[in-house]
């Protein structure tokens, strides 16, 4: 059997660790770094693993019919492998799903129990107790309604928050009420009092919140973008934040990353930055994933589903 060519432009250290948790789960294949493979095996490869992989690497792989990406988010693939004319599938991982909706809840918490205002107080020394505000009563809305927002969701309504969610086509949630399009868009928004973006990165999603969408919130509102960082224009939500209509921004996606020591979001005291570790990919559950995939593929020759190219996900 031929070996799974591994690509990814990662260091050495990455990458070891990546062969290792793929052998692990597949201990019938053999998983091969790029840099190690022969020539006629990279000839002869019909599927290789990739994370964030080198285009000039896939081009030497003229046999490849599909790649498994290690990673959810599938824009940066998308337009590196323009040429490549085989199936991309992603990453759809309940372990990264769980992952994200913990963190979605823990940030939505952060600022319902108004965490930002007594980290400000404390270094002011003040001692000021605000009011508090029940869950039943601070509205989140959600953007973005896939595998991610759903389960994103679900801890948002045991912790009893009222949730309303938005997604590019209608969709049903249980519990969730669903809106779409540029008008459900608007009527969402103007009802949400913490609002969460889980959206991918798409020509349609690109600068989506920007001030004519956002300035929608009403005054006091607060975001979290977990989804990608160019669907936030930066300059127009500083001004938001200025202006005191949004209270206080949690970041932890950027259109640059690491984020510029420059920028000013580093020192906005109403802006809260994390270094992109809201969801990080689980090498032991993505392994299994792209194990039972791959053997899938060897059992019956059909490849899984890939990505809508035209979508962007």
């Amino acid at each position: 059997m031929q070996p799974i060519p591994f690509l990814s432009q990662s260091d050495e250290a990455e990458q070891a660790a990546w062969v290792e948790a793929l052998s692990l789960a597949m201990p019938d294949e053999r998983i091969v770094p790029f840099a190690a493979l022969g020539r006629d095996d990279g000839q002869a490869a019909r599927v290789a693993i990739v994370a964030n992989p080198d285009p000039a690497e896939v081009a030497q792989l003229p046999g490849l019919v599909w790649i498994q990406s290690l990673w959810a988010g599938v824009e940066r693939i998308v337009h590196d492998l323009q040429g490549f004319d085989g199936t991309i599938v992603r990453l759809v991982d309940p372990e990264l799903a769980r992952t994200m909706a913990e963190a979605v809840l823990a940030w939505t918490l952060y600022l319902h129990r108004d965490m930002p205002a007594y980290a400000a107080a404390q270094r002011e020394a003040r001692w000021r107790p605000l009011d508090y505000v029940r869950p039943q009563e601070r509205s989140i809305g959600l953007l973005g309604l896939g595998e991610l927002g759903r389960a994103a969701a679900g801890v948002l309504l045991q912790a009893g928050f009222p949730v309303r969610g938005w997604s590019r086509t209608a969709k049903t949630v249980p519990g969730v009420e669903t809106l779409h399009g540029e008008d459900g868009l608007a009527d969402m928004l103007s009802k949400t009092d913490i609002l969460v973006c889980l959206l991918p990165l798409t020509p349609q999603t690109r600068r989506l919140l920007g001030r004519r969408t956002l300035s929608h919130l009403p005054r006091g509102a607060s975001l979290i973008n977990f989804g990608r960082g160019p669907v936030v224009v930066v300059d127009d939500l500083i001004a938001l934040l200025d202006d005191a209509h949004i209270a206080h921004a949690v970041l932890d996606v950027f259109e640059r990353e690491p984020l510029p020591q420059e920028s000013r979001l580093w020192s906005h005291p109403a802006v809260t930055v994390l270094p992109h570790i809201s969801a990080e990919t689980n090498r032991t559950t993505a392994a299994a994933i792209a194990a039972a995939n791959i053997r899938a593929f060897r059992q019956s020759g059909a490849v899984p589903k890939g990505i809508d190219r035209t979508l962007g996900y």
